[in-house]
């Protein structure tokens, strides 16, 4: 019976080394299973990230270039500030000129239309003291023209004496000028 104790052990322990050995295999498997799916997800990952840090990279180009070109605006910016700046002040320099211009404009307007008033005033006194004259003239050449009628004519022979325009009457005193 030990004889068959034995054998019975022996089989029972080959039993259980096949199992292990099937055991181990069927673990062998499941970990070189396990090792093929976390390599690959390791290269999934490994892939993702090479992805990132090319976008990164390519951010960082973007984010630099950015940069750059928002320099550049500033610079524009400060550069076109100082020029509107600068126009400014000009601007108000030809705006006071202009107001300065206008002031003059005015008062010389004003001067000007204050001397045609006066002058006017004064063409409107000679006008009226030309009108005088004038009817003085023609009342004394009309006189004049009676009183040669009424004297007798000429002899025979004689010559009527030449017509000769009426002399400018003598006014009895100057013509007083008028104040304004």
């Amino acid at each position: 019976m030990e004889t068959m104790s034995l054998e019975h052990q022996i089989q029972s322990v080959q039993r259980h080394i096949a199992f292990l050995k099937k055991e181990q295999m069927e673990l062998l498997h499941d970990l070189h299973l396990e090792i093929l799916r976390l390599q690959k997800h390791c290269s999934e990952l490994t892939h993702d990230l090479e992805i990132k840090e090319l976008e990164a990279r390519q951010q960082d180009v973007l984010d630099q270039e950015l940069e750059e070109k928002c320099r550049a605006m500033e610079a524009q910016l400060q550069e076109k500030e100082k020029d509107n700046l600068e126009l400014r002040k000009e601007l108000q320099h030809k705006e006071t000129l202009v107001a300065a211009l206008r002031s003059s404009l005015r008062t010389k307007e004003r001067r000007f239309l204050e001397e045609l008033k006066r002058r006017s005033h004064r063409v409107t006194i000679l006008d009226t003291e030309l009108q005088k004259q004038t009817e003085a003239a023609a009342y004394l050449s009309l006189q004049l023209h009676a009183t040669a009628q009424r004297l007798p004519g000429p002899g025979p022979g004689k010559r009527p004496p030449p017509e000769q325009p009426p002399a400018a009457p003598q006014p009895e005193g100057r013509a007083r000028r008028r104040g304004h």
